[in-house]
């Protein structure tokens, strides 16, 4: 009978909640498309705080949204550039909250974040794809080349906003500004990944006195002396604006300090900065999440396609399409913040130090956080924030609990232990982007499987940095298995399906204990043009076990470096891979601080 009761009461106020969900027609609001409908958006979303069970929906079609009339408030936006931010959707305190578009395209214009969501819960975004008028990246197509002189002519993707030529420089007229050439990378047209040794086509003015830029007419240009040698005909340069301060404006979607964040079937054509980026949620699910470009562009986002720090929780992606983003496709880290000085009564005056990180929540009171050695980079002591004042951007003091009897000499930061999420990656393409497939460095459980990587750099990167991004989280507990890596590395060729090192510096050093911990790299397919299959350093507990690595002809087939690269690891197995079809040496390299490594039965190997 009390089992009767309880079941009544729990559908009772299930039935009640149901009740109270609220569907909004925006076209009842005189919502429709066709026209700027920012305004009328954000009054409505106003109109809203307070309740809760909403769901805003959108008959299909195309909204258009321009930055004169949006919402503008100062925003820090974690690698991105801080700044007062123009926001559509400015979905801020609320709480069962669903965005509808009933596959519409909103489409944007300028400097304007199509949505953020704040200190909220229970957020679901779905149907509805984003896109801008005029990408934020620039796009040259080389037509004619001559080896001789270094020169080439290129058509210039104007659009409606044109490019000038000023003082023999560059510049592509966008909404209200302007970008000079700043980042930028060459892709081929024909595989739409960045073309085979990139780098040599960096364009960079290789002389004042013979480096020159002629506009020829409106969309064509004349570069010559800009590159290390002419880039082929039908190359796709992509240029984006200098970094810090010029070309990470603003991402798609923006979510930060909020629970239980639901996207589905979503798509993003463009961005002044990142697809997603996530800061300081719990519980994230990514279903049918596609970045790619549009059908008359080569490049989607200027930065990653999705990228989240200090989150907990749960991130989980699946069945997403993630392509020709201009930089990696997923990113899953905390942060480290830098101790300026120990100021006594267990107080310590830290430091964000990358400008575009400047703040970002690292701690609040309750957090478990550890005071690590920035020489080393390993832990030191363990204890909790027992109060954090913010003294600006950059600046904060952070009392803790406890601090060791006598503190170490040298450098220190603190990392934040309660902030890691668990990773759950299924069924994914990550493919045709600038640098990586995944970095992935964040103490929680991660397993990686069932996926598609093809990058110009590493597939898998698991790092640490205590130095430039400060990114932090050694991994605990990591398993990727059964996903297919194809051609990583075409950038240079040096690159690995799974780097897992912490990032030194000249002045850090190897401490007495392994960074990284329990790695699990097993019955993956790859198609490798130089046989290179995992590069390790400082891991203990290291598998790569079940793997087929087959040659691939995509790219010039050698290599000089290691199929397999231990420095500093311990209790490693490597066991049943099998490397077929290569007529070159295939190596295992292990140097002599490794130790306790078992190499059996593997195939293929010299």
């Amino acid at each position: 009978m009390k089992n009767f009761f309880t079941f009544m009461l729990v559908l009772i106020l299930g039935c009640t909640s149901y009740a109270q969900e609220q569907t909004i027609n925006v076209a009842d609001y005189g919502i429709k498309p066709g026209k700027d409908v920012t305004l009328e958006i954000y009054q409505l979303i106003n109109s809203l705080k307070g309740k809760k069970d909403i769901t805003l929906f959108f008959p299909k079609g195309q909204y258009e949204f321009y930055p004169e009339n949006a919402f503008e408030t100062y925003r820090a936006v974690t690698n991105h550039d801080n700044s007062l931010k123009k926001i559509a959707f400015p979905i801020f305190n609320f709480y069962n909250f669903t965005l509808d578009g009933n596959e519409s395209t909103f489409m944007f214009h300028g400097k304007i974040v199509p949505i953020t969501v704040e200190s909220s819960r229970n957020t679901a975004l779905k149907n509805f794809t984003i896109d801008w008028e005029k990408s934020f990246v620039n796009e040259l197509r080389v037509t004619e080349n001559n080896k001789e002189d270094n020169s080439f002519i290129v058509d210039v993707a104007n659009e409606k906003f044109g490019f000038e030529v000023k003082n023999n420089q560059i510049l592509f007229n966008h909404y209200d500004w302007q970008d000079e050439i700043g980042q930028n990378i060459a892709f081929d047209s024909k595989t739409k990944s960045p073309i085979w040794h990139t780098k040599d086509y960096y364009l960079k003015p290789k002389s004042s006195k013979t480096a020159k830029i002629v506009k020829i007419d409106n969309k064509t240009a004349k570069f010559t002396n800009y590159t290390k040698v002419s880039p082929p005909v039908g190359t796709v340069f992509a240029t984006y604006g200098q970094s810090p301060g010029e070309n990470r404006f603003v991402p798609a979607i923006h979510l930060s300090n909020s629970n239980d964040n639901v996207l589905n079937n979503i798509t993003v054509l463009a961005a002044g900065g990142m697809a997603l980026i996530a800061e300081r949620c719990e519980n994230i699910s990514l279903d049918k999440f596609v970045v790619t470009s549009r059908a008359d562009r080569t490049f989607s986002t200027r930065a990653d396609a999705t990228h989240f720090l200090g989150c907990k929780g749960t991130i989980k992606v699946e069945n997403c399409l993630l392509e020709h983003m201009l930089d990696d496709g997923i990113n899953v880290h905390g942060a480290y913040v830098k101790v300026e000085k120990y100021m006594g009564n267990n107080t310590f005056l830290c430091e964000t130090s990358h400008v575009q990180q400047w703040g970002f929540i690292f701690g609040e009171k309750g957090d478990e956080v550890m005071i690590m050695s920035r020489e080393t980079i390993l832990p030191i002591f363990k204890t909790e924030i027992k109060k954090v004042k913010v003294l600006n951007e950059r600046r904060m003091l952070i009392t803790v609990a406890e601090v060791p009897a006598t503190l170490p000499e040298g450098k220190l930061s603190l990392e934040n232990l309660t902030w890691y999420p668990d990773v759950y990656m299924n069924k994914n393409v990550i493919r045709e982007n600038r640098a990586r497939s995944a970095l992935i460095t964040t103490k929680g459980k991660v397993v990686i499987e069932n996926n598609y990587f093809s990058s110009q750099m590493h597939g898998i990167l698991i790092e640490g940095d205590n130095n430039k991004w400060y990114e932090s989280g050694g991994v605990q507990d990591i398993t990727i298995r059964n996903n297919i890596f194809n051609t990583i590395g075409y950038g240079n060729g040096e690159s690995y399906p799974l780097l897992a090192s912490p990032l030194f510096t000249k002045d850090q050093r190897i401490g007495a204990k392994k960074f990284h911990r329990n790695i699990d790299f097993s019955n993956n397919i790859i198609k490798s043009f130089n046989g290179h299959l995992v590069d390790a350093f400082s891991v203990k507990g290291l598998k790569i076990t079940g793997n087929i690595i087959e040659l691939s002809t995509d790219y010039p087939t050698v290599s000089t470096l290691p199929a397999i690269h231990l420095d500093y690891c311990e209790d490693v197995l490597i066991e049943k891979n099998q490397f077929k079809n290569f007529n070159f040496p295939i190596k295992i390299e292990v140097k002599e601080n490794a130790t306790s490594v078992k190499i059996k039965r593997n195939k293929g190997v010299k």
